[in-house]
């Protein structure tokens, strides 16, 4: 699975930047030194999020729910560091204030102005961006380490297991994920490949096609997995009939359905440009026969392009222990690209979120793939884009920050 990432599956956990589960002491109330402010809050209220800006006791906060806030922080107000992970606050530490740096994340319990936009904490709970940021490394290598991605082949709910076809330079490899009462089941949103966007959900949401990262003890072609991650996602070839490099997106007739979707770039999406020698190396051995070049981009031209995650791993995404090696890693080393860089007339083949028939969010891209498309027996790529995976083979691009931040 891009799953960018790939492809990463794009693959970091809720628990590392959220405060999901915590049990909270109660809170002291805040002195008058907050001022008119105080006098004018008229609700308790609890609101997480990332600390944009300090000036003196005031903290600008970039909510999760996407507004901004100013946190007045009054000396009676409690301040704790929680670290990534915990369930409570029984191991938080004191925190000073001035010890509080933008890009921290953030929990405020506080009374909150009428108007929402001014918060006087009362209990102040943070997460330090370094704390998050070594937190998400770890993960991201034990995904790397214990973890597995590729297409779901088969599944069956009754006994627990779910096969999960790999490809790689050496062929297709089969794995057996058994899934127990304790495993963690989630399922990326429609239009999003970050990790962090991905909600809980059942075994039974899981389905044939989709792409699957999971991580556990594997013994051979068998895994117990402790976390799982599946979605839905698209394969386009098409030809570029127009861009909005201001929007950062840009139209695409598909091949297949000959219908125009509109494709929509983000930081996590990866851009890349296949080399000439690459594409007819490919196009060969789509066609059957022997490519052109030499050894190296006959070797890479083996198999179908698997796209990397490009939500990357980013927050501790997910990304797939695959063969060293992998074509994967290739592709996600070409020239990157931008929605500048695309002209009208490019044929472009893309993994993306599942979106809607008419719009979607690119996780990878490659242009310069004229050869591989006229090679494809059906004409659309279709042939070629079966085969192309979420996840990277010996780790993701990723987010992804596979599944990504």
């Amino acid at each position: 699975m891009k799953i960018t990432r790939r492809a990463a599956v794009v693959l970091a956990c809720s628990a590392v930047v959220g405060f999901g589960g915590v049990s909270f002491v109660p809170a002291y109330g805040a002195s008058g030194q907050a001022g008119q402010t105080q006098a004018s809050a008229t609700a308790a209220t609890r609101t997480m999020g990332t600390v944009k800006a300090i000036a003196g006791n005031v903290l600008t906060v970039a909510t999760d729910s996407g507004a901004e806030i100013k946190v007045e922080v009054a000396l009676s107000a409690r301040l704790l560091r929680m670290e990534p992970g915990q369930k409570s606050l029984a191991g938080a530490a004191p925190l000073q204030f001035q010890e509080i740096q933008a890009g921290d994340r953030m929990l405020v319990k506080g009374m909150a102005s009428a108007d929402g936009k001014v918060v006087v904490a009362s209990l102040v709970v943070v997460m330090k961006k370094s704390d998050i940021a070594e937190k998400q490394t770890r993960e991201r290598e034990d995904w790397q380490k214990r973890g597995v991605g590729g297409r779901v082949s088969a599944i069956d709910p009754a006994s627990g297991t779910i096969t999960v076809t790999t490809n790689g330079t050496n062929g297709n490899r089969v794995v057996t994920v058994h899934v127990s009462t304790s495993t963690i089941v989630k399922r990326y949103a429609a239009d999003s490949v970050k990790f962090d966007d991905a909600q809980l959900a059942k075994l039974e949401d899981i389905k044939e096609g989709d792409q699957l990262r999971a991580r556990g003890a594997r013994t051979g072609a068998e895994m117990n997995a402790e976390e799982i991650v599946a979605g839905t996602f698209r394969n386009i070839a098409g030809i570029v009939s127009s861009t909005d490099a201001a929007k950062n997106e840009f139209t695409v007739s598909d091949l297949a359905t000959k219908k125009p979707v509109v494709v929509k770039v983000t930081a996590d999406s990866q851009l890349h440009k296949l080399p000439p020698m690459m594409a007819q190396a490919m196009a060969m051995r789509l066609k059957g026969g022997a490519p052109q070049g030499n050894g190296q981009h006959g070797a890479e031209g083996g198999h179908a392009p698997a796209m990397a995650n490009a939500a990357g791993p980013a927050n501790g995404a997910p990304a797939n222990g695959g063969p060293r090696g992998d074509v994967n890693q290739m592709l996600s080393r070409l020239p990157a690209l931008t929605v500048a860089d695309l002209q009208k007339g490019d044929a472009v083949m893309i993994v993306t979120t599942e979106g809607t028939e008419k719009e979607v969010t690119v996780i990878n891209l490659l242009s310069g793939v004229e050869p591989i498309l006229t090679a494809s027996p059906t004409g659309d790529g279709s042939t070629v884009l079966s085969a192309w995976e979420l996840n990277a083979g010996g780790g993701e691009g990723a987010g992804g920050e596979a599944p990504a931040q």
